[in-house]
């Protein structure tokens, strides 16, 4: 009887509370709330997925000078035909250096050893009748060059391989795919050298 008044007062005092909590008492006389409230709420349904990140395109080029001229590419794009360093897009699973030696072989059919990383480059492409606007970061790597590899053929697009001197390099700046090209080798003719070791490719990269 004692231990029925007490529930009957407990469940009293517990009624007034809000909000009401549902209560069992088990075999071993424990006070329990329902499963219910314990649950975890569900999450809501109604939370706005993330956005894409924005990223830049990265690219690497290779400024190649010899006897006082630079090695350059001339590529059909859709403008017509332009003025550009041998230079192309990072692939997954490469490091930079490895991007800028296959780019140039495949540019130009010369084999490609960097000796310093002349700088990091942001510049902005826009094509709004395609709707295209891309932001690129290029590695610009200075080097030397082998004599051009027998049988090996040039990228689909390029039409040959010139060398310039740096005024009919600054001379034809309207026909430059980039503006980039300039300014790399300004900087190049400046002496902006850094070294090679600046750089870091973690293994993770290589990973499949």
């Amino acid at each position: 009887m004692k231990l029925a008044a007490s529930l009957h007062e407990f469940e009293q005092l517990t009624e007034a509370t809000e909000p009401p909590l549902r209560l069992s008492w088990n075999n071993h006389h424990k006070l329990e709330h329902n499963e219910s409230m314990t649950s975890p709420a569900p999450a809501p349904s109604n939370i706005a997925m993330p956005l894409e990140r924005w990223k830049p395109s990265v690219t690497v080029a290779a400024i190649i000078e010899q006897d006082g001229k630079f090695l350059l590419v001339e590529e059909h794009t859709q403008e017509g035909l332009r003025l550009n360093n041998p230079a192309g897009h990072l692939d997954p699973g490469e490091s930079l250096l490895a991007a800028c030696v296959r780019e140039t072989l495949e540019e130009t059919a010369r084999e490609f050893s960097p000796i310093a990383l002349i700088g990091v480059y942001m510049s902005r492409f826009q094509r709004p009748a395609l709707g295209e606007d891309i932001t690129y970061l290029r590695f610009a790597f200075c080097g030397t060059v082998s004599d051009a590899v027998l049988g090996q053929q040039l990228d689909t697009g390029i039409v040959r391989t010139l060398w310039l001197s740096p005024n009919e390099i600054r001379a034809t700046q309207s026909q430059h795919r980039s503006p980039l090209l300039l300014q790399c080798m300004e900087d190049y003719l400046t002496g902006q050298r850094l070294p090679l070791s600046s750089l870091h490719t973690d293994a993770s990269v290589g990973i499949p």
